[in-house]
């Protein structure tokens, strides 16, 4: 029950009216998770990147590192891989076997895609008798819709997966910042730290290269992260309890995500960032402050989201001087 509670607050925590309905839950989906390796079956290529990367090897490494180990020790946690603190970012994806759960990796396939046993089946059934290539049109269109409908979150549903990104790497508690130490986020940017270490485009190029995403891509990447990163400071602000490190860095935050939008807002009038900005001038960045704060980041989020769905990139060129260049991209791509 400790678990429960714990878990299901650090969702709840962060999740706004534009991303609840769209983030998977680690613990009401809990018991459908399959595994990565379950996805391997078909993406062995991305498998093997996914191997490489941090997301995978925080697993094994974060456990034994001195800095996780001083800050669980300022926090009185004995057990790292069983505390919901460090779970709920680190170890997201837990295995259900006789009504207990265990974490099985750190972050995978699932924790950005969704649990998948609804839809897993859904998703690699190209028709009888077909494959990835021989899939018709029509087939290929309804299965992709039953596996969203079925919780699936597609690359193409950026809101949703980079919603995922920022609840964890805006770190949505205040007690591990305050008291344990713990960084108050890292330095996030979604077009920078996707296109670098974590990119996995393997499948669309049928396994011949780690493509980069298109420049139409990357604008929409870059706006949609920098309303996030302004909507998810906003909430950490609200819940903040005391003038101290994590209260300070989310104000910091959320004041220089609001500098990049106005940046964006000069190069190009894009309507969605215009309400951004009109509630970003609106709101107190104080303490005490946790109604306006929190309907804030709802607004902000809600207008991300629409700005993804209304933009495919292709008029928004006038942004490309803003947008970090591969050689700020966190690592290197796995060739």
């Amino acid at each position: 029950m400790r678990l429960f509670t714990a878990l299901l607050s650090a969702i709840i925590f962060f999740a706004s009216p534009a991303t609840a309905a769209q983030m998977w839950d680690p613990i009401a989906d809990n018991e459908k998770i399959t595994g990565p390796e379950s996805c391997a079956e078909c993406h062995a290529d991305t498998f093997r990147v996914w191997e490489g990367m941090h997301h995978a090897t925080t697993f094994r490494d974060m456990p034994r590192s001195d800095a996780a180990r001083e800050i669980a020790d300022k926090l009185g946690i004995q057990r790292i891989k069983t505390e919901p603190l460090c779970l709920s970012c680190h170890f997201t994806t837990m295995l259900t076997d006789t009504g207990k759960s265990k974490p099985v990796s750190g972050i995978s396939c699932e924790s950005c895609h969704g649990a998948g046993k609804d839809w897993i089946n859904v998703h690699s059934d190209y028709g009888p008798g077909a494959d990835k290539d021989t899939e018709s049109a029509d087939h290929r269109a309804k299965r992709l819709a039953d596996s969203e409908a079925a919780g699936m979150i597609r690359p193409r549903n950026l809101h949703a997966w980079a919603s995922n990104c920022y609840n964890c790497h805006t770190v949505p508690d205040e007690k591990l910042v305050n008291m344990g130490g713990h960084p108050a986020g890292s330095k996030f940017e979604l077009v920078s730290w996707s296109q670098g270490e974590v990119r996995h485009n393997v499948w669309f190029s049928g396994g011949v290269d780690n493509v980069m995403a298109t420049p139409e891509r990357k604008r929409v990447m870059y706006v949609t992260g920098q309303a996030l990163d302004l909507a998810y400071a906003l909430r950490g602000l609200s819940k903040a309890t005391e003038g101290a490190t994590y209260a300070i860095t989310m104000a910091k935050r959320a004041k220089a995500a609001m500098i990049r939008l106005g940046q964006i807002d000069e190069a190009l009038t894009i309507p969605e960032v215009k309400e951004i900005l009109k509630v970003a001038d609106a709101v107190k960045l104080d303490l005490n402050n946790e109604a306006q704060l929190s309907g804030a980041a709802d607004d902000v989020a809600n207008q991300a989201l629409k700005f993804t769905e209304a933009h495919d990139g292709s008029a928004l060129a006038a942004l490309d001087s803003l947008i970090p260049s591969p050689d700020a991209f966190r690592g290197t791509p796995a060739a």
